[in-house]
């Protein structure tokens, strides 16, 4: 039976990557100026960063899950 914690950690972990990946590449330069309207907050960084630990997280609960279901 597939846990439900495994494609859901899956993608949010990779939505989290590249919204990380796309804040660390518009950090700098001239693309820093579009974080003027959000009080200079990099909104995708931090999101990013949250929904790559959350995706882990659920992920590492069904790794965890499925290796005590196997031990008898």
């Amino acid at each position: 039976m597939l846990d439900l914690r495994l494609p859901i950690g899956l993608m949010f972990s990779l939505v989290g990557g590249l919204l990380l990946l796309f804040g660390l590449a518009t950090n700098f330069g001239q693309r820093a100026q579009m974080y003027r309207c959000s009080l200079g907050i990099n909104v995708n960084l931090w999101w990013g960063v949250v929904l790559t630990v959350f995706g882990l997280l659920m992920f590492y609960f069904a790794r965890r899950a499925a290796r005590r279901q196997r031990q008898p």
